[in-house]
């Protein structure tokens, strides 16, 4: 089951970090269906394969979070049999899976005071957090004209563009990602999600900094929607994802090279705030 999920996560390109860690955590559980001739090996074995799925995918500082925290709580509980331990597993898993899942909600909430009735917005890739926030703020009777880039070379604006036009009281307009900067002067906030942040760095979709940078020259204020969790302290190296060429262009390429970087570093100087389910951070 670990295996298949290790295998899994590194072949989930295009879904949410938040997913990643909630599946990862439902995968560490299974070790509690397994026999263990003493508390020391299930605590190896615990911390053995929460590491293959830390390993699986190093760019999303949830999915390291959230298993450093389970291993934590069961081995300083210093279990006295191998009963408790999984019990502790168990526990520490629901309690994971719940939080992941009522950050993104409470993060929304907090997001949807920051948005005015009326606003235009732009937003980059697909973000349900920030998906999540429109829909609080339609909620309570606002409506807006909204800009979704493409976000090549998946195009998975595009899940967005068409999420939101479902929405009354939304116009959508999907845009190129290069026209980003002609229509960024229209723009009263940006609204991004993010896969992490490290020290001064946000690491999201590739293309968020360029947004970010531009929307700061033209005096659009950015903020930044996610749970507390994709906060990673020094102990988390970020590693980028570099997808496939033929993501980009299929027929083969003849005399140069394709990059395809999954994200990019955006420094938080240039953004206005972060909002996560445990406040609001201010830059």
């Amino acid at each position: 089951m670990i295996d298949e999920t290790v295998e899994q996560i590194e072949e989930m390109q295009t879904h949410s970090s938040s997913v990643v860690a909630v599946k990862a955590a439902e995968a560490l559980e299974t070790l509690t269906q397994r026999d263990y001739p003493t508390v020391d090996e299930y605590l190896r074995a615990l911390e053995r394969n929460s590491s293959a799925l830390r390993r699986a995918n190093t760019s999303h500082a949830s999915l390291y979070t959230t298993q450093r925290r389970i291993v934590r709580e069961v081995t300083e509980a210093d279990p006295g049999d191998i009963e408790t331990a999984k019990d502790l597993t168990r526990k520490a898993v629901d309690a994971v899976v719940e939080d992941v899942e009522t950050a993104k909600e409470e993060a929304a909430a907090r997001a949807a005071d920051l948005i005015a009735d009326h606003d235009v917005l732009f937003t980059h890739e697909y973000s349900t957090t920030v998906l999540d926030a429109i829909d609080v703020a339609l909620s309570d009777g606002a409506s807006f004209d909204v800009y979704v880039t493409e976000s090549r070379p998946r195009y998975i604006g595009r899940k967005a563009a068409r999420k939101l036009a479902d929405r009354d009281g939304v116009d959508v307009t999907l845009i190129v990602d290069s026209a980003a900067g002609h229509y960024l002067t229209e723009a009263d906030r940006v609204l991004v999600g993010m896969d992490c942040i490290v020290d001064e760095t946000l690491y999201n979709r590739v293309g968020t900094y360029p947004i970010a940078a531009t929307a700061a020259d033209v005096g659009v204020p950015v903020t930044v929607i996610g749970a507390a969790a994709k906060f990673a302290d020094g102990a988390f190296a970020f590693e980028n994802d570099f997808r496939s060429p033929t993501e980009v262009m299929r027929e083969p390429a003849e005399g140069f090279d394709i990059a395809n970087p999954a994200y990019d570093a955006t420094p938080t100087r240039l953004l206005d705030s972060v909002v996560t389910d445990e406040g609001i951070t201010e830059y």
